[in-house]
């Protein structure tokens, strides 16, 4: 069994194919459209099978930025929902939810991860965690995908 792809609901998708093209090789497929549903979609694939379903409808459109920050608190949206904060990575475009946390690539080498993030600095893509050993033994940096998604660019 593998899992088959993993789907992300997207205000731009071809900003978000794009980057995942650019940073991580990924094919962008043809894009298709089922106007009954308003719905969009366009599948990138990687060298080892993986695939990511980029999505997009127009009523969909929640992502929850802070709009204040308030000693300990987040407010969230336009509905004003309170959250602690737990570091200051929370201000950056999300605060932790349940769900699925990030994706992750692997690149090959400590190396390249530092290569790779440096890059992506440098094209101004926001680094959340620079480049580090993890408590668990991951070399890994956190990066956000142009719509505030983490991935990890690990070994």
């Amino acid at each position: 069994m593998k899992i088959e792809h993993i789907a992300i609901w997207v205000k731009d998708i071809d900003k978000v194919c794009e980057f995942y093209r650019k940073y991580f090789g990924g094919v962008v497929h043809p894009i298709y459209h089922n106007p009954a549903k308003q719905f969009t979609s366009r599948f990138v694939t990687f060298d080892d099978g993986a695939r990511l379903e980029i999505m997009h409808r127009p009523d969909i459109d929640h992502v929850w930025p802070v709009t204040s920050l308030q000693s300990d608190m987040l407010t969230l949206g336009h509905a004003g929902v309170q959250a602690p904060r737990r570091d200051t990575r929370d201000r950056m475009f999300h605060v932790e939810h349940l769900g699925f946390a990030h994706l992750s690539f692997s690149v090959g080498s400590k190396g390249e991860v530092d290569r790779l993030t440096k890059q992506m600095y440098a094209d101004g893509i926001q680094v959340v965690g620079e480049p580090r050993t993890t408590g668990d033994g991951y070399y890994e940096s956190v990066v956000l995908d142009p719509e505030g998604n983490r991935v990890e660019i690990t070994v």
